[in-house]
């Protein structure tokens, strides 16, 4: 961690086993209040499953993941913690590449959905924290569009504003912009840089390098299911240790070479 106080969020000697197959493998990350963490490397290397972990969308087949102080996850499964998951996995936000809006819901309805059914808020209360949200991405005037009549990047904005409805104590991004034409990832990054900038603790798996760079606090390299390297931005992409993180960095930033 680089900023003072329990962790937000923690993966603590995490493993997670298909079959025969090592996804991840004694995995140790811990994310302090108001970090942003970029989560960079080569596909395959269990990237999109430690997010889905942290999210408490796959169980871990070892080690355990603690969220300001409380286990939340383990292996083997204890029943004590798995009555915790219900109430925690709300207050995780997740943000996927294939944006997984109900088609059938209007924007306004997709994002005061989970607040009025899992929350039990209010109608009026639900309204006004959607507008405020579609504000804050720039879409107020979409509120009744669908999301198929929607661009790529609006509807990864609006699935941004709706995992926000929930007042999550970390937001994590699952390669937001690779769905994306090239032309519409700059909005979905604009809007990930302000949520940094207002403070939102963050874990972004993404291949966008500028992005890791400038934004971050900490790029954190995994290759063959383990942390390989991990360090502030300006260390790892001008000077990385590993051998490893050299040559896919060399790659992703020299892709003619």
């Amino acid at each position: 961690m680089t900023r003072g106080g329990l962790p937000i969020l923690a993966a603590e000697h995490l493993g997670k086993r298909f079959g025969t197959l090592d996804v991840l493998s004694d995995i140790c990350l811990a994310v302090a209040k108001g970090e942003v963490i970029s989560i960079i490397g080569p596909s395959g290397s269990g990237k999109s499953t430690l997010l889905r972990c942290l999210a408490l969308l796959e169980a871990p087949t070892a080690g355990r993941i603690v969220m300001e102080g409380e286990v939340i996850a383990c292996a083997p499964p204890d029943p004590e913690v798995e009555r915790r998951i219900s109430r925690k996995r709300p207050q995780i936000g997740m943000v996927f590449q294939n944006f997984n809006l109900w088609p059938h819901l209007t924007v306004l309805g997709n994002l005061v959905e989970a607040p009025l059914r899992v929350k039990g808020m209010p109608r009026a209360e639900a309204n006004d924290l959607a507008l405020s949200l579609l504000q804050r991405v720039g879409l107020t005037d979409k509120r009744d569009e669908y999301p198929p009549r929607l661009s790529g990047g609006q509807q990864q904005r609006v699935a941004i504003a709706r995992a926000l409805a929930m007042s999550p104590v970390a937001m994590l991004f699952d390669e937001v912009t690779s769905a994306l034409d090239p032309e519409l990832v700059h909005e979905v990054l604009r809007v990930m840089k302000q949520l940094a900038l207002d403070g939102t603790t963050m874990l972004v798996v993404t291949h966008e390098m500028a992005f890791a760079r400038e934004v971050c606090d900490r790029v954190v390299f995994m290759s063959d299911a383990r942390i390989v390297e991990e360090g502030p931005p300006d260390a790892v992409f001008r000077a990385p240790a590993n051998e490893r993180t050299q040559r896919f960095l060399s790659h992703m930033l020299n892709p003619m070479d």
